[in-house]
């Protein structure tokens, strides 16, 4: 899924959050399996943001992205090519709305080189 934005909540323990929707696919399976990913895309990614901004991503469609994934220890699917990676295991949820606010663990990040895709007022944009 593709997500407005993700917080940082705390440093100790590192703990960052994402809003997901309450009727989108993805959150029974994150609160079933209790891991997840968190992929910061490069700014020439806005197919990729909006791939998975759609409620359902066809397999063909999948192909044509050339998306390729990296696996974590603990079974957790990253992006490959993306500006950062973040691995969680979820500490918390909590309903906000039509929303559930995910609190998740940090257990791995990296950073690489590039520049952020962004999203503001309903577009995306650049940083100039």
């Amino acid at each position: 899924m593709t997500a407005n934005s993700f917080t940082s909540v705390s440093l100790e323990p590192p703990l960052i959050s994402v809003c997901v929707a309450e009727r989108a696919h993805l959150l029974p399976l994150l609160k079933e399996r209790r891991v997840f990913g968190v992929n910061v895309l490069k700014e020439d990614q806005q197919h990729l943001s909006e791939f998975f901004a759609l409620a359902d991503q066809p397999l063909k469609d999948e192909a044509i992205t050339n998306i390729k994934f990296v696996w974590t220890l603990k079974n957790i699917p990253l992006m490959d090519n993306v500006l950062c990676q973040i691995a969680c295991r979820l500490h918390a949820t909590h309903v906000a709305g039509d929303h559930t606010i995910v609190v998740g663990e940090v257990l791995s990040a990296a950073l690489h080189p590039g520049k952020p895709l962004l999203f503001f007022r309903g577009d995306y944009t650049r940083l100039s």
